[in-house]
């Protein structure tokens, strides 16, 4: 157990720095979100826009650019939480599998990644709900506030997902790319007039019902923000097992370190921050 909390922790703090270091994240976050946000207000219409919300069991009554800003701030935090996790994922790869083969267990490695992904998702959702609140009359920031956390998790567990499973950067750049424009193009109110039962299958139905719900009504959906958390942890599931997969590929037989086992020479692992990892004899 002492272990396997170490090895979190340890990969916990190296991947919070290698996101730290990403200025193209911090970019994208300090400037496209509330710069989108801004888009969405200007070219928008300023007519009452009529449309049905499932979580508030009837028709919805609000002006077709606070939809619109509502709608495109979803958007850009799905984009910048998938674009982050996917690059991070995807370029410490072969030092995860490097690291797995030394011995360092799997789960608590994807559990500080699971981890990273949360923390970036709470601190974009509470950057992205004070620009909405600044901006738009909110009925209920807290709900507002959640609807944009699960809205991260979930494409931070796809970007995560994706970060163990594609074979190059372009493919995961498209993936996540096409995946999020398809999906708040078709969750956004203004831009998608025909209902669509379909739509439930998305990533972002359950976040999308609930902030709009959250911004123009007083009804709180507290069971749609659940689907986005759902589709984290399934995302964060399937990426385990892909990780395991991958890994496993680059053993030899007999010597595949499963998850608290220890590498072939008989060694054991040490945490990356004792100045050391790896086996140790």
């Amino acid at each position: 157990m002492r272990l396997h909390w170490a090895a979190f922790t340890e990969m916990l703090r190296c991947t919070l720095l290698s996101h730290l270091r990403n200025r193209l994240a911090l970019l994208l976050t300090i400037v496209f979100l509330p710069g989108w946000i801004a888009v969405a207000r200007l070219c928008a219409s300023d007519q009452v826009l009529r449309f049905s919300l499932d979580s508030a069991g009837s028709g919805v009554l609000a002006r077709a650019n606070q939809v619109s800003q509502v709608a495109n701030a979803l958007a850009a935090v799905t984009l910048v939480t998938g674009f982050v996790t996917f690059m991070q994922t995807f370029k410490a790869g072969g030092v995860d599998r490097r690291l797995i083969l030394a011995g360092y267990p799997r789960v608590p490695m994807l559990l500080a990644k699971g981890a990273a992904v949360a923390l970036i998702a709470a601190l974009l959702a509470l950057y992205t709900t004070a620009v909405l609140w600044v901006s738009l009359p909110v009925r209920q920031l807290g709900p507002l506030a959640l609807a944009v956390l699960g809205a991260g998790l979930a494409y931070g567990g796809i970007g995560l997902l994706l970060g163990s499973l594609v074979r190059g950067e372009l493919e995961g750049f498209f993936l996540v790319i096409m995946l999020s424009l398809v999906d708040t193009g078709l969750q956004n109110p203004v831009l998608n007039v025909a209902d669509l039962s379909a739509l439930a299958v998305f990533p972002l139905y359950g976040a999308n019902q609930l902030a709009l719900a959250a911004a123009f009504t007083t009804s709180t959906p507290w069971s749609y923000g659940l689907l986005s958390l759902a589709w984290s942890a399934g995302a964060g599931a399937l990426a385990l097992l892909g990780l395991h997969a991958r890994s496993r590929s680059h053993c030899e037989v007999g010597t595949s370190p499963g998850i608290g086992a220890t590498p072939a020479g008989g060694g054991r692992f040490t945490p990356l921050g004792s100045g050391r990892s790896g086996p140790v004899p």
